[in-house]
């Protein structure tokens, strides 16, 4: 099956397969497997930490040339327990995907992700690099102090009013430690004032992921209220453990992975992950194929992401490369 012309999704399909992989005595995993079950292994690392994979992700792939696997992170979705913090860090979850290719017997997988996914999928690639066939990175986010900072403060220069209701509900003698505000409240012993909280945290993210803000999308997408918990709980907290990550660990170790394929995929008004990340994995990385979207900006829904995602795509199952002639990637941003 080829995308159409335009590289719109593939239709919707159902898992071949599912399961919950037990992962200590607390935690369990939710994983699934669509597609071609001799196909190109590829799996999906999606963001948050805590948003987990919809099942609108299996419709990035081609499911006649792609065994596509899905899953939820520790805490995330269909996961459980739902937004539990303890054992939760990006070094567990590198080894809940690592276990999961394994329990999968797949050799190599191509990782591609979004958002944190990138974060991600970059610290597992780094511990196992034998495991990769290549990457695909959209929205790149590295985890940084910077980072961290810009997400609770500086993203109100280009979302005034989302960045105001996001901190005007907390008493004003807080205000100048937002984060800690915020954990007070997301991890307090008020089940409501949890909710309310992580559902302001999440209404934030939403409404500052669109080039073009649409607040019928943020209302409907803040309806459920799986996801809404574990992004606002799990957010928070790799944030205050600085996403378990060494200052520039992940551009330091990128000879680890420099011999791999990579596809970058960036809006060019992204104000959640701005450009400058991925530029940095870019300059870092030799060979790797960088594609900005100028008019488009976090969100995967975006149609100039999705369109540029599912070509970067198409072109890996034919070629099992990327190449930035071919794929008219970006010059410098």
């Amino acid at each position: 099956m080829d995308a159409s012309p335009d590289f719109d999704f593939f239709p919707p399909i159902e898992p071949r397969r599912t399961g919950m992989m037990q992962l200590d005595e607390l935690h369990a995993m939710y994983w699934e497997e669509c597609g071609n079950p001799d196909g190109i292994p590829v799996v999906y690392v999606h963001g948050g930490p805590g948003g987990g994979s919809s099942p609108e992700k299996r419709c990035w792939y081609d499911p006649d040339a792609y065994r596509i696997i899905l899953f939820d992170q520790r805490g995330a979705f269909r996961s459980t327990p739902l937004a539990e913090v303890e054992r939760n860090t990006t070094q567990l979850l590198v080894e809940d995907m690592e276990a999961l290719r394994k329990m999968l017997g797949i050799s190599k997988w191509l990782v591609t992700g979004g958002s944190w996914g990138t974060t991600l999928s970059l610290a597992y690639g780094q511990t196992y690099p034998d495991a990769c066939l290549g990457f695909v990175l959209r929205g790149v986010f590295l985890g940084s102090p910077d980072e961290i900072e810009w997400f609770l403060r500086g993203m109100r220069r280009f979302f005034p009013k989302a960045q105001e209701d996001f901190v005007k509900w907390i008493p004003q003698p807080e205000r100048h430690d937002i984060l800690t505000a915020y954990e007070k409240r997301l991890f307090g012993k008020d089940e409501d004032a949890r909710m309310d909280a992580a559902r302001r945290w999440f209404k934030y993210t939403e409404s500052c992921s669109l080039l073009r803000h649409d607040p019928a999308l943020v209302e409907e997408a803040a309806k459920n209220d799986t996801v809404v918990y574990g992004t606002g709980r799990l957010d928070a907290f790799y944030f205050r453990n600085s996403m378990f990550l060494e200052p520039g660990q992940l551009i330091k170790d990128i000879a680890r992975i420099a011999h791999l394929p990579v596809a970058i995929i960036q809006g060019g008004h992204d104000v959640i992950a701005p450009p400058v990340a991925a530029y940095t994995v870019h300059r870092a990385w030799p060979g790797s194929v960088l594609h900005i979207v100028p008019d488009a900006g976090h969100s995967p829904s975006e149609p100039g992401i999705r369109r540029k995602a599912i070509e970067v795509l198409e072109y890996f199952k034919r070629n099992r490369r990327f190449d930035a002639a071919a794929l008219q990637a970006s010059g410098p941003v």
